[in-house]
């Protein structure tokens, strides 16, 4: 196949330090395992489907696997982050679908119906998939630098608003001057946060407060950046669509993505 990816030698150099270390038997072809991994992910495959190239269909899923309960490509996202960001200004936002929808309906990732049961006894809410309007959905929350280059991820269940989602990553957000938001984070709370951390708020006041919010409305402009970041990671249509159910392994597909796309 001519459209097969593979990995270049000045790329697999930014990435081996950050490989766990084999023990006992030697790990087969890194180059070609990761390359299989990155052709499924981006094409949205079964693992059964695997381009023959790229070796047998099981060592690819047992390495994507085993790292991604190892937390290996979100470090290898996370590390490559910290060498290349200016974080003058970052961003925080939701995934969102395109424009044209409802509103109701913006915010959030597809779950397919193999990762979509609700009962509780194999995972129900902690694998963070949740009943919208829009269906079974899990929302993704990202923060950027200025380029709209994402530093870190994290999900949480479609339903849970994002002002309530930013609780999770608020006390490690790297040291900037300021935070661009939408409305969604327009929260008391989150701007004396951010003010306690040195953060300046350029975040819209919601319609519903009863004085206006002031904030740097030409400053806010380059928020579009970060919009711009989702619509890039959503062209792999395994971040597109969920189809795993544990949400770690989700998670590593995204890391994986924003990896190759922006980073690597």
């Amino acid at each position: 196949m001519s459209n097969l990816f593979w990995l270049t030698d000045v790329q697999m150099a930014r990435l081996q330090p950050y490989f766990p270390k084999s023990h006992g038997k030697p790990r087969v072809d890194d180059r070609r395992v990761l390359s299989g991994i990155i052709f499924i992910n981006r094409n949205g495959l079964r693992w059964s489907d695997a381009p023959r190239e790229y070796g047998p269909p099981k060592t690819l899923y047992n390495r994507w696997k085993r790292w991604s309960d190892m937390g290996v490509f979100a470090r290898i996202m996370n590390g490559l982050a910290a060498e290349g960001t200016a974080h003058k200004t970052i961003m925080i936002d939701v995934s969102r679908r395109t424009p044209c929808v409802r509103v109701s309906l913006r915010k959030y990732l597809k779950a397919h119906r193999t990762a979509s049961s609700l009962r509780l006894k194999k995972g129900g809410r902690r694998r963070l998939i949740w009943r919208t309007k829009g269906g079974m959905n899990t929302k993704l929350h990202a923060v950027t630098d200025s380029l709209g280059r994402p530093i870190r991820f994290f999900i949480s269940a479609g339903q849970v608003s994002d002002y309530t989602g930013a609780r999770a990553p608020v006390n490690s957000l790297p040291p900037a001057d300021w935070l661009l938001g939408d409305r969604g984070y327009d929260a008391d709370w989150f701007r004396e946060a951010l003010n306690d951390r040195g953060i300046k708020s350029c975040i819209p006041g919601r319609k519903s407060r009863d004085k206006p919010v002031r904030y740097d409305k030409r400053r806010y402009k380059r928020r579009n950046r970060i919009e711009i970041m989702f619509g890039r990671l959503k062209d792999w249509r395994r971040v597109a669509t969920q189809y795993d159910r544990c949400p770690k392994v989700f998670l590593s597909a995204i890391a994986l993505a924003a990896t190759v796309l922006f980073w690597l």
